[in-house]
């Protein structure tokens, strides 16, 4: 098969992280969220010594309870924040090419509601939404008669008959985390979960760290730099472990998604105005679902899993309601997730509101420390890349010759498809083609499975072949060499690793077969089965 990896990078495997970090590195990276695992990546790259500790999982918290959308940030117009929308927009286009096995592009289709805001209002946001950045891949906005005439009319209360389209981007945002670590990992960068830093302290020119690792292990290590990109902890990290006073902090906003059985039979989501000011996206989910999001609720803190409460869930679904011809009710939600938002506190009264903007904040006096205030998924890779600029010029290059701003150009793992075919630079139809030349490749497993496999890996899938087959099926879909990459080049601990943040098979399994696949799991352990914590289904499936 024409089928040799044509990006064989990625991963330190899992079970190196679960020993111990190096004793000395460049820069330790606190966090392995989003923007923890980018600086990570741009770092190594430039060709720093780099170790990332995180507490959890990888994209174990806010950066897997994300909408899953690469966006420009459209409503961010509203509140005259057009230097984040044009540095979000400018940055779809680089992430899409960089993985497009992990995105692709959608079509939203907004409903018009001449109760609200005119027309003319929505089409001078949506011209500069097409015009404050270069767009070279997906198609500007446009006015289009709902109804009939329309795919997307059909679902919607016959009063909507008017409506703007416009594009953005899916992404799936825990993979685009593994991706960002796995690249780090293969430039020289230690990865390691399951381990918190529990002490910093300055001095002679460096970072003595301690950390604290899931079986109570402790271990010391002597950083040149500290990057706290601790997330919705980040003022916390400051205060408890660096001993940082008059730490301003954060201001938490709860954001949470339900899932439904699929609402509509066509590929267009939705963008909803509501009378409250906020925003509703319904999406297609998983090929058989609808998810529906999000809120934004102040929360006093980040401990313990951020949950759905009463309040959203009927919020969420009067929202969709609104729209909708047949009403979403709260027996209709089969799953659903909530994370918190880590944001500058503008002191605004509006949660959503609130500046989605980051600010970097470094401290060169001594040993530098920097510290990531905020962000977004979309802007990862612009903010990892001014991280390490600012680091460059705080400790100066690594070695003579050393790799400036790189990452614009460069492919994800997986996301260069030139070992399985010939590319075009036109990352929707290159991954069209690497689906057909992936089905030659492995004729004897269904569609679904085929295309779940080519989205989660791209071009690492031949990573999962040993042979040409991807082994034993443990329960339908799933196979023993899969599960073995994502023990072993993945970071995945625990299965809720898998069901959840690698993958969305916890959405499709049913009880006896995540049952069948913990048993598994705890043997290839060496234990009892994993004791994570089970996301529940609304229906009692675990």
């Amino acid at each position: 098969m024409n089928g040799v990896d044509g990006d064989a990078r990625g991963g330190t495997s899992a079970g190196a992280d679960r020993a111990s970090a190096p004793a000395q590195c460049d820069v330790l990276v606190v966090g392995g969220g989003i923007n923890g695992a980018g600086v990570a990546r741009d770092l190594s790259g430039r060709g720093f010594r780099v170790v990332l500790c995180e507490q959890d999982d990888l994209a174990g918290h806010t950066s897997s309870s994300s909408t899953k959308l690469i966006h420009g940030g459209l409503r961010y117009l509203e509140h005259r924040e057009f230097g984040l929308v044009r540095k979000a927009l400018a940055e779809r286009e680089v992430l899409l090419r960089s993985a497009p096995h992990l995105m692709r592009p959608l079509r939203f289709v907004m409903p018009h509601d001449p109760a609200m805001r005119p027309a003319w209002m929505i089409r001078v946001g949506l011209f500069l939404y097409d015009h404050l950045a270069r767009r070279a891949l997906l198609p500007g906005s446009r006015a289009v008669r709902l109804g009939a005439s329309h795919p997307a009319g059909a679902a919607l209360k016959a009063q909507f008959t008017r409506g703007f389209e416009y594009s953005d981007v899916w992404v799936d945002d825990a993979r685009l985390v593994v991706a960002n670590a796995m690249d780090a990992a293969a430039r020289g960068a230690t990865i390691v979960t399951r381990c918190a830093v529990v002490a910093a302290a300055a001095g002679d020119g460096a970072w003595q760290v301690q950390v604290r690792h899931a079986d109570g292990r402790t271990q010391r290590l002597r950083a040149r730099a500290l990057v706290n990109a601790a997330g919705p902890w980040a003022d916390r990290f400051l205060r408890s472990a660096v001993g940082a006073r008059d730490v301003r902090p954060l201001r938490l906003v709860k954001g949470s998604h339900i899932v439904v059985s699929k609402l509509f039979d066509h590929p267009y989501p939705y963008f909803f105005q509501n009378p409250d000011g906020r925003i509703l996206f319904a999406i297609p989910y998983e090929t058989s679902f609808t998810l529906i999001g999000t809120t934004d609720v102040d929360t006093r803190g980040a401990d313990g899993a951020p949950a759905l409460d009463d309040d959203e869930l009927h919020y969420l679904c009067a929202a969709a309601s609104r729209w909708f011809a047949r009403p979403v009710v709260p027996a209709d939600v089969v799953w659903h997730y909530s994370g918190v938002r880590p944001l500058l506190d503008d002191e605004h009264g509006n949660p959503a509101a609130v500046t989605r903007d980051y600010r970097l904040a470094l401290d060169a006096e001594g040993a530098p420390l920097l510290t990531v205030w905020g962000g977004k998924l979309t802007t990862y890779r612009r903010l990892a890349e001014e991280a390490s600029d600012r680091l460059v010029a705080a400790l100066g290059p690594p070695h003579a010759g050393a790799a400036g701003p790189w990452t614009v150009h460069a492919a994800l793992p997986g996301g260069d498809l030139g070992g399985w075919i010939e590319t075009t630079g036109d990352p929707v139809r290159d991954f069209e083609t690497f689906e057909r030349a992936l089905a030659r490749a492995l004729p004897d497993v269904a569609p679904p499975v085929r295309h779940r496999l080519a989205r989660c890996y791209g071009a690492r899938v031949s990573l999962l072949l040993d042979g040409g087959t991807l082994g034993r099926e443990i329960v339908p879909g799933v196979h023993e060499h899969e599960l073995e990459h994502l023990r072993t080049h993945e970071w995945a601990h625990t299965l809720d690793d898998v069901l959840w943040r690698r993958t969305k098979l916890g959405l499709h399994l049913t009880a006896q077969q995540v049952a069948v696949l913990r048993s598994w799991w705890s043997m290839r352990d060496g234990a009892p089965a994993d004791g994570g914590t089970h996301p529940v289904h609304m229906d009692g499936r675990t």
